[in-house]
């Protein structure tokens, strides 16, 4: 008897560690963390005296809800696709060890949780906001990657809403601020994502997503957009500066970084080597990130 209990005790935590691995693959715990990160830190650089710890709390755990449930419901749309890619093909409902009906449930909770919770203990324009980024996210960006290119483009929107939504958590406001902040991160996603697909191009290729800007996909051409963009960040990322949001330290940081960014964009326009791709996507890693803290570190 104590060797069948011991049996069941080791199928049940199985269980539950395979459901709870299953959980964190459909929420992109580690894409969401970094989403959330953007929203909190926007909203500490528009903070002025004490901080509403609160608030921040719930902008980190109901930021983190909603950027699961435009997760999760991508990957039920995309579950026939994910199957096709090396990278995806172990994904909890592409492989059917989570149904679509769970998956669906809980990622429909997790929004409509998310929004409300932001919108109720926050305010209306950034429980908005968070609604139209999963929306787009999930409905308009996520069936367009087999559509077209610009798909990028439309998925920049809401993959720069967290920044817009930080900053409005704080100040109830689509201000000038919170359309500078959105324009870095929205310029950021260009070479940040190009750089992904273009490692992944052969997988996308499997299920039909046109990620790269031009056919085929790696070229001097698609290569030349990544460093126009990485260019642009430059004069882009001195804007907090301008328009007083950040100090000076700020700005030499975006500078030197974007500067680092274009360099590595650069390598890839010379090369077009794939070993160039990962050091870009890397560099775009570390950039937005460290300027985001300086933003904050060096408010004005």
């Amino acid at each position: 008897m104590d060797k069948i209990e011991q049996h069941i005790a080791i199928e049940t935590t199985s269980f539950w560690k395979q459901k709870y691995d299953d959980y964190m693959q459909l929420i992109k715990i580690r894409l969401s963390s970094l989403v959330v990160f953007s929203s909190v830190i926007t909203y500490l650089t528009a903070a002025s005296g004490t901080i509403n710890w609160f608030e921040v709390f719930i902008l980190g755990a109901a930021g983190l809800l909603v950027t699961g449930a435009a997760n999760g419901i991508n990957q039920i749309i995309e579950k026939d696709y994910d199957k096709l890619m090396t990278r995806t093909a172990n994904r909890p409902v592409s492989t059917g060890r989570m149904s679509v009906l769970e998956a669906g449930i809980s990622s429909t909770l997790m929004g409509l949780v998310g929004v409300f919770l932001i919108g109720f203990y926050l305010n209306q324009l950034s429980g908005i906001l968070a609604l139209v980024s999963l929306l787009s996210y999930a409905f308009v960006y996520t069936p367009l990657k087999r559509v077209t290119p610009i798909s990028v483009f439309v998925g920049a929107f809401p993959g720069a809403f967290p920044t817009m939504l930080g900053w409005v958590a704080y100040t109830g406001k689509i201000d000038l601020a919170a359309i500078v902040l959105f324009t870095v991160q929205f310029v950021w996603q260009f070479p940040h994502f190009w750089s992904i697909a273009w490692l992944l191009e052969d997988d996308y290729k499997k299920a039909g997503f046109k990620m790269l800007p031009f056919n085929p996909g790696r070229t001097k051409k698609t290569a030349f957009q990544c460093l126009l963009f990485s260019l642009i960040l430059i004069p882009i990322g001195i804007l907090p500066t301008v328009f007083g949001i950040s100090g000076v330290v700020a700005a030499v940081v975006a500078v030197f970084g974007a500067l680092y960014f274009s360099f590595y964009a650069y390598k890839l326009y010379k090369s077009c080597e794939l070993a160039d791709a990962k050091k870009l996507m890397l560099a775009a890693i570390i950039y937005l990130p460290i300027v985001q803290l300086f933003y904050l570190i060096d408010k004005i």
